[in-house]
């Protein structure tokens, strides 16, 4: 398909000028905009964590209550690992090696999603074509929500304020098990071609899913029996899906983002920064704890403007983007409170489920 193009109509100088005064905040204070020293030793503690929590769950099998708690912590971490590390990895602002950025974007497929589906469907489209129905795929759940007014409404949709947290739970499991299989077969991310795969790309793929089936599905199965296995990886699944969804729905999908709709020239009236802030939102800034958790992307707009920045950055250049969207008279989409912005997203919810 034909992807929309950005036009810059009012001459703006915005982006050139928000990416002038940034460029010159690293410069002042002789800093790399890639992840520190604090962002890798989070990364290794994440990942030990998880790792213990998986050899004492499946070796030492703990009695139910306890494993139960386990569960819900690997689910936890799991979503974190990927806030964190992956993300940051896969953007190229984990490190400024870019071995060491590798490794980080393809631990993602230790947690059984694929780094080479993630990479098209994120990197690649979401962060050019956010919120456009019919090309940014994290929009597209169709039939069962609707994200935007040019989706079709079905009657359904007027409860999916409510259904919804039951359907966000399962994003996980969907995406280790059916949509990574469905991009890459049908070689599409919705209408959006994805990159060509060499021989190394399929390989990879293909490694990574067995591995993960082996280690998460075989194993536990063969070591604690199929009933024990199946309750703790659907607590493993759920809990990360739950928060994954969440945290990536909060960004975009609130009563304060724009769906805008391309002309029929298949162009849109703003240039490419302004269209990252009006089609996203930050939430709970101030709180350090969800910051640390989250791997900043509750700074979403920080994240879309400049996804090749580590995270560890946003709290310090948001002053930076806040004060350049006033002088512009830009409005800066932002919830105080976590809280704040689930609301707005159920109140977006079911607008579009009755508009």
């Amino acid at each position: 398909m034909n992807t929309p193009k950005f036009r810059n109509q009012n001459g703006s100088n915005f982006h050139q000028e928000l990416k002038k005064r940034v460029q010159e905040y690293f410069q002042e204070k002789n800093i790399k905009s890639a992840g520190s020293k604090s962002l890798h030793f989070k990364a290794g503690l994440f990942w030990l964590l998880y790792i213990l929590l998986y050899v004492h769950l499946i070796f030492f099998t703990p009695f139910i209550g306890w494993a139960i708690v386990e569960c819900i912590a690997m689910g936890g971490l799991t979503a974190a690992i990927g806030f964190n590390v992956m993300h940051d990895g896969g953007h190229g602002s984990f490190s400024s090696r870019k071995f060491w950025n590798t490794i980080a974007a393809y631990s993602v497929n230790g947690l059984g999603a694929s780094m080479l589906m993630w990479n098209n469907k994120h990197n690649i489209i979401h962060h050019t074509y956010t919120n456009i129905d019919g090309v940014d795929d994290d929009i597209e759940i169709k039939p069962m929500l609707r994200m935007c007014s040019t989706q079709k409404k079905y009657y359904i949709h007027r409860f999916q304020h409510i259904y919804v947290w039951l359907l966000y739970p399962l994003l996980l499991f969907i995406w280790i098990f059916l949509s990574d299989f469905r991009k890459y077969f049908r070689k599409k991310i919705g209408n959006v071609p994805i990159k060509k795969m060499n021989l190394f790309n399929h390989m990879a793929f293909w490694v990574a899913k067995i591995g993960y089936y082996f280690m998460m599905i075989a194993l536990p199965i063969y070591l604690l029996g199929f009933f024990p296995w199946l309750v703790g990886f659907l607590i493993v699944l759920l809990v990360a899906g739950l928060i994954l969804s969440t945290v990536f729905q909060l960004a975009h999908t609130v009563e304060s983002t724009s769906f805008p709709i391309p002309t029929e020239n298949n162009d849109i009236k703003n240039e490419w920064a302004l269209h990252q802030i009006q089609t996203t939102a930050n939430f709970a800034t101030d709180n350090k704890v969800i910051s640390w958790l989250l791997g900043g992307l509750n700074f979403q707009i920080e994240h879309h403007l400049f996804p090749k920045i580590s995270h560890v950055h946003y709290p310090a250049i948001s002053k930076i983007i806040k004060s350049t969207c006033d002088e512009f008279s830009i409005t800066y989409n932002e919830f105080k409170r976590t809280r704040d912005a689930i609301l707005s997203h159920i109140l977006h919810l079911k607008k579009m489920g009755t508009a």
